[in-house]
């Protein structure tokens, strides 16, 4: 893990998405963040300890992990396709926890607020693991199948702010957060000193039925992988089925 250091960071954006209205200097006490995505391997040993099977959420013990096929089961690979629940529930395992969508963003975007982890120049696959012109994870090649063309493993491209890899591409990640359409809407849980979203970050949040992803995909082009950039989505993660992973962090 990293150390993110205490201080003001700029949050969200003015120009682009509505959801990501307003721009706003947000203040944070210091936290630490995961280096790495989560890996197949890191998961694989939560399963074997008996945890993360995700047989709540679901009703019934099913496969979890990426079902494009061997290729995105490597072992430094991103997990993909997991809940939500199950990647608190991984986190907390860990010692951890799921980062707030504001401590994902600063870790993403620095303290100078750039665009992506390592500024403002756009997205490129010498930069991020993103899909660009139709061709998922940077291959060279189109393929007819494009589930041929997977994630690659952690670590795959330079690191960014703080030294933290894939804030940009590779894998969707879960944030900790309820979802509102826009921080203004969300309002005094959205601001303040260290914010948690929603409900103040409570499991229960009436009204409220969305969880966020961050960081953009191999799947997605690469301005889906703006540190601003937000997606909201069931946190079951089913019957509405997609290639999520996560990373964790932690309060010393």
């Amino acid at each position: 893990m990293k150390c993110i250091p205490e201080g003001e960071f700029v949050r969200g954006s003015n120009v682009f998405s509505a959801n990501e209205k307003p721009e706003s200097l947000i203040q944070l006490s210091d936290f630490y963040m995961d280096v790495y995505e989560v890996t197949n391997e890191d998961f694989e040993t939560c399963l074997n300890a008996g945890f993360c099977s995700d047989c709540l959420t679901k009703g019934k013990c099913d496969y979890i992990g990426p079902r494009y096929g061997s290729l995105y089961l490597g072992k430094k690979q991103p997990i993909l396709g997991v809940s939500w629940y199950t990647a608190k529930e991984f986190c907390e395992w860990a010692g951890k926890r799921l980062p707030t969508e504001s401590e994902w963003e600063k870790a993403a975007r620095g303290q100078g607020g750039g665009l992506y982890p390592w500024g403002n120049e756009p997205a490129s696959c010498e930069k991020a693991v993103i899909e660009v012109d139709t061709k998922k994870g940077c291959v060279t090649t189109k393929t007819e199948k494009p589930q041929h063309m997977p994630t690659l493993d952690v670590g795959s491209r330079p690191a960014g702010a703080y030294g933290l890899y894939d804030m940009a591409g590779n894998s969707w990640e879960w944030v900790s957060d309820w979802y509102s359409a826009s921080y203004e809407k969300c309002g005094k849980d959205c601001f303040g000193k260290d914010p948690k979203g929603p409900c103040n970050g409570s499991e229960v949040c009436p009204g409220f039925n969305l969880k966020i992803v961050r960081g953009g995909s191999w799947w997605w082009p690469g301005e889906m992988a703006r540190g601003s950039y937000r997606r909201a989505h069931v946190p079951e993660n089913f019957p509405e089925y997609h290639h999520f992973g996560f990373r964790c962090a932690k309060t010393f």
